[in-house]
């Protein structure tokens, strides 16, 4: 894990980052995240849009997508939800990618933002 310095790292959609995320609290946290764009969203490739990855012993929310036992193979030290109702646009520097998400734990997450986006 080696943080991006000078020019952004490129992140595929599904990589599993850990960020400086936005919390309720006024000190902000290290938190894993799971990359949702395909690209950089703006015209410098530098944001990037990110759901809040939690732990499993958390209270689950309304959209939450259970990481299963495959937690590990997504860079995480523990069971694992993410969270969908937590989307950020971050700058994609200084950031560390730690694992990626398996294809069909990815889809689950992409039709439940959908299925929420249409409600």
């Amino acid at each position: 894990m080696t943080p991006t310095s000078g020019p952004m790292a490129i992140f595929d959609q599904g990589d599993v980052i850990r960020v400086l995320f936005p919390t309720d609290r006024p000190v902000r946290q290290h938190r894993p995240a799971l990359v949702l764009s395909r690209t950089g969203v703006d015209e410098g490739q530098r944001l990037l849009w990110v759901l809040m990855i939690t732990s499993a012993e958390n209270r689950r929310w309304p959209g939450d997508v259970d990481v299963g036992e495959r937690y590990e193979d997504a860079g995480l030290p523990a069971p694992s939800l993410v969270r969908t109702a937590k989307i950020a646009t971050i700058e994609g520097i200084r950031v560390d990618r730690i694992g990626r998400l398996p294809r069909e734990l990815l889809e689950m997450v992409f039709t439940t933002v959908a299925t929420t986006l249409r409600q």
